[in-house]
């Protein structure tokens, strides 16, 4: 029988994604900003602060401060993860309506005991042998958005995106890939957004420096000992439709977002071998531009009944959010059951946005 240690599980979770090339860098598609969570990511077209250097990077151009700064934390999937967000975007001077922006994203689980060595070769076990590490993925996304066109309805934008891996010193990976995006203005009311994330598929080569007393370990415990690989993100694509009004001191917008992606996931909406489309909806409703509610439907599942394999039944997950504008200041949160479709794992999330505006 196999003896695993949480040193093993926090291995083995990082490293499965080398013999599967659907689920990698899924750090990347948690995402950012509460208010994004709050309508359960369905803001590609609607996103225009810093945070849309993620979401689409296009949208950086609907941001009205020279500077912008936004933050987000989260502890996710029961306290265990810590997930951290920090973004700087600046205005340029030149033709046309140009932003550029750094983003920089960390999701780690910290102080994971180290028991490889618990136990010594006289098979004497001895605690203080036992020491931490942290499990974590890091990434930096270099951004730049600009208007093409006098009316500024049209704007494009692009993300390099550097990735970093690590689990203590047993491993890490380094990775590279791109985005692009654009976002269309029809009217005041309408706005059509698209985002193509790991157009270059994303790489990520792995690296693995096991001592051979630690690789004794793992044999000894019939584990298998990991090797150097390769792992990469395929392509996707984000459509994104949203309709914006007012009436009174009252807002109100609804975007629906089509994400579109070659994991061939079976539990997705829409599903083959090689194709799969997950749609989402959020709304968003506002009073005087300064408190917002919102609330958003994602992760939308074809799941199989454990009781009848035969049986399918559709499960979704609900955020909610809320959001308080404070002169240059914009707090938001969300609730969301990040990690379980059936709201086992809740999840609340804070963000802050703050606009510099240069004095006169």
């Amino acid at each position: 029988m196999r003896k695993f240690s949480l040193v093993y599980f926090i291995i083995v979770v990082f490293v499965s994604s080398l013999t599967s090339q659907k689920f990698v860098n899924e750090f990347l598609n948690i995402g950012v900003g509460a208010r994004a969570h709050g309508m359960s990511g369905s803001v590609v077209a609607s996103s225009e602060d810093g945070t849309s250097a993620y979401w689409n990077t296009a949208g950086l151009t609907g941001i009205k401060s020279s500077l912008q700064i936004n933050a987000m934390h989260a502890k996710w999937f029961g306290g265990i993860a810590n997930y951290d967000y920090i973004s700087i975007a600046k205005k340029l001077s030149g033709k046309n309506n140009q932003v550029a922006a750094f983003s920089f994203i960390r999701l780690g689980v910290d102080n994971i005991p180290n028991t490889l060595n618990l136990i010594g070769a006289d098979g004497t076990v001895d605690f203080n042998r036992v020491t931490n590490f942290s499990a974590s993925d890091y990434a930096g996304l270099f951004s730049y958005a600009r208007t093409i066109g006098r009316d500024e309805r049209f704007s494009v934008g692009a993300n390099v995106k550097v990735i970093h891996r690590s689990i203590g010193a047993f491993g890490k990976a380094w990775g590279f890939g791109a985005d692009i995006s654009a976002r269309y203005k029809m009217n005041d009311h309408i706005t059509f957004g698209a985002s193509a994330r790991d157009i270059t598929t994303t790489f990520n080569a792995w690296s693995f420096n096991l001592t051979e007393d630690e690789k004794k370990v793992f044999l000894s415990t019939e584990n298998e000992i990991p090797v150097s690989s390769t792992e990469l993100t395929l392509p996707r694509v984000i459509l994104g439709g949203a309709y914006a009004g007012t009436k009174g001191d009252f807002s109100y917008l609804g975007e629906l977002n089509l994400n579109i992606s070659t994991n061939g996931t079976q539990a997705a909406v829409l599903s083959s071998d090689k194709f799969n489309l997950d749609p989402s909806l959020g709304l968003e409703f506002g009073y005087m531009q300064k408190v917002f509610l919102r609330a958003g439907l994602g992760n939308i599942q074809s799941v199989i009944n454990p009781n009848n394999t035969t049986q399918r039944t559709l499960e979704l997950q609900p955020n909610v959010g809320l959001g308080l504008k404070l002169g240059r200041l914009k707090v938001d949160y969300a609730l969301g059951n990040i990690g379980s479709v059936s709201g086992v794992l809740v999840s609340h999330i804070f963000s802050l946005g703050l606009d510099f505006v240069p004095r006169n």
